[in-house]
């Protein structure tokens, strides 16, 4: 049915946003710059706050998305053995601080009670997909490595957004990368939202000429979808109830 006026089938519409999946191995397929081009002007259709757009991005590819990935496994590597190691090795990496995040170490807070099990699902789910046993810390911290190749996608986008909106420049900035990630998929390709990618900033920042009214959000790693089976994995969805929130009982 369409009553819109835009062409566009309502139920086809909605199977086409829950065909969506993030996807976690990447062909090294290059991008076309014109579909690259789309899908970024594609993201500018979204709604912001007033119109100010008040976000930035920085698009990775070749060298540069080679030396940044180079740089994070990097740190990585350094970061994941010293804290499977012991006391000892975690002061060495407060002497040393090679690997310690430079930008948004909230991410490694753990999450809220109520949000926690969502995440706990997802993670013991793809893990199993893995074949990476519970308790097997150091093929955990494997997997977690493709994060900082990300997945093999031949472009990473980092996403800015200004210091002074604050949450709502990060609501602007979502509601753009979400347009984005849509486009992409009309195109054929895949994406996938990495928080873990915001932790050193510094990285990127000596790759671009980024003011410093603006802060990381996040990453994307964008391209073709490989045939593994991780590209087919859907995570859990939570029903409606579980998001719309309940009127009051009238006094």
């Amino acid at each position: 049915m369409n009553n819109s006026g835009t062409g566009i089938n309502s139920e086809d519409f909605s199977r086409f946003l829950a065909s969506r999946r993030s996807t976690r191995d990447f062909l090294p397929t290059p991008i076309p710059q014109e579909i690259l081009d789309q899908i970024l002007r594609d993201s500018l259709t979204a709604a912001s706050w007033s119109n100010t757009r008040p976000f930035k991005v920085a698009v990775a590819t070749g060298q540069t998305r080679d030396r940044i990935s180079s740089e994070f496994l990097s740190r990585w590597a350094v970061l994941s053995r010293i804290l499977r190691k012991g006391i000892v090795h975690k002061f060495r990496i407060l002497y040393s601080r090679y690997g310690l995040p430079t930008s948004n170490r909230s991410i490694a807070k753990p999450y809220p009670a109520e949000l926690k099990p969502r995440s706990e699902r997802v993670g013991k789910e793809l893990y199993e997909l893995f074949g990476v046993r519970r308790g097997d810390r150091a093929a955990r911290d494997q997997q977690w490595a493709k994060n900082y190749s990300f997945f093999g996608a031949p472009v990473e986008l980092f996403i800015y957004i200004h210091k002074s909106l604050h949450i709502y420049a990060a609501s602007d900035a979502g509601l753009m990368m979400s347009n984005l990630m849509l486009s992409a998929h009309s195109h054929g390709l895949g994406t996938c939202a990495q928080g873990a990618v915001a932790v050193w900033d510094d990285v990127v920042r000596k790759e671009f000429d980024i003011s410093k009214d603006y802060r990381l959000l996040c990453g994307i790693a964008i391209g073709y979808p490989s045939e593994s089976a991780v590209n087919s994995f859907q995570a859990h969805r939570i029903d409606i109830d579980e998001m719309v929130v309940a009127p009051r009982d009238p006094q």
